[in-house]
């Protein structure tokens, strides 16, 4: 047995577990056809995108996967956060914002790493990621708060970055 585990491909189980967990959430449903359907169409995409491509071979490690715990928990309060800001601009008597395109700093290295980060932006409201070049992406933002790169990652990709950068480099 300890020898079939260490002969799967690197990143296997962390994509199935991943997209398993997707499934679970997306179908909200616990009962065993929703939950065995959900294992094997999981397990088969997780075998087919580890066996293509080098993305998703990561090594998962107990620190890893606290950062993956933490950077949903982050995500999830800045979704909040994005959402309470929409409707405060829906529902103020004169909308009072300023759009623009600004360019944020990627330290992320990985293409999973970056892809996830711009998913994230793009997830929040009043932001959307337009282009990614090199070390930079192009955000277009609902209510531009600062022009200066420094500190608009820090506002836009901070929270994440963090967390992202310490589970996919």
């Amino acid at each position: 047995m300890r020898k079939r585990v260490a002969d799967l491909p690197r990143g296997l189980v962390f994509l199935w577990v991943f997209l398993f967990a997707v499934w679970l959430v997306i179908n909200a449903s616990v009962e065993l056809p929703v939950v065995a359907s959900g294992a094997l169409v999981s397990l088969v995409l997780s075998w087919i995108f580890v066996r293509r491509t080098d993305v998703w071979r990561i090594e998962m490690t107990p620190g890893k996967a606290l950062h993956f715990l933490a950077y949903t928990g982050v995500f999830c309060v800045e979704m909040v956060k994005a959402n309470i800001e929409m409707i405060r601009y829906v529902y103020a008597p004169r909308i009072d914002i300023r759009p623009g395109i600004v360019k944020i700093n990627v330290r992320l290295r990985s293409p999973i790493g970056r892809v996830a980060l711009a998913n994230s932006i793009a997830l929040t409201p009043g932001s959307l990621v337009m282009d990614i070049t090199d070390d930079a992406m192009f955000i277009h933002w609902l209510d531009v708060k600062t022009t200066d790169p420094e500190k608009a990652t820090g506002m836009i990709a901070g929270p994440f970055e963090k967390h992202l950068g310490a589970v996919f480099g």
